[in-house]
């Protein structure tokens, strides 16, 4: 069985507009959470999960994300900067693949708060992986554990694993936990 990735991208460039007032001097990936900020905790999620090498992109206060990265030494991390636009998921992953490699990599939104057991969830998640199967492969949650979670569910699972969107159906299963 391999390490897993060993690259990753964070996305930290969203605007932050449900957090406000919180987010009107910072950007949300530099809210703090029991002493630590949400970037922090997902920098060292990923690195803890053997991933090495993370692209953050940055918009909104982007100064402000950049100087507080100037401090950590792990994982090696590379700026993207969409200054000039936001470009949503897709758009940001699509200009980080230059630094992001070929080979399959964790994209893990920086809000994601994940209490974790003696396996990390980012660990348990690249160990699944099988390039044979699949495409891509999302973390969910089931939707009673997740805490502070108002939604109406994202997935379903079958009893292969294969997933299928809530869409028109009242609630489901399982939500996206943005990794």
């Amino acid at each position: 069985m391999s390490a897993g990735p060993t690259h990753g991208m964070v996305l930290a460039a969203g605007l932050g507009t449900r957090m406000r007032p919180l987010t009107n001097t910072r950007p949300k990936p530099l809210i703090e959470v029991a002493g630590r900020t949400l970037l922090d905790r997902t920098l060292d999620w990923m690195s803890g999960a053997v991933v090495q090498n993370v692209v953050v992109n940055t918009h909104y206060l982007a100064d402000q994300i950049e100087s507080h990265l100037r401090l950590r030494t792990q994982p090696h991390i590379t700026l993207s900067s969409e200054a000039g636009e936001l470009l949503e998921t897709g758009g940001g992953i699509a200009k980080a693949l230059p630094w992001l490699g070929t080979a399959p990599f964790i994209s893990a939104n920086s809000d994601t708060i994940c209490i974790d057991g003696k396996t990390s969830a980012i660990t348990r998640l690249a160990q699944h992986w099988d390039a044979l199967a699949m495409d891509a492969l999302l973390l969910l949650h089931p939707i009673e554990k997740a805490i502070g979670y108002q939604g109406r569910g994202d997935f379903d699972m079958g009893s292969s694993g294969a997933l299928t969107r809530r869409s028109e159906a009242p609630s489901a299963a399982y939500v996206f936990t943005g990794v």
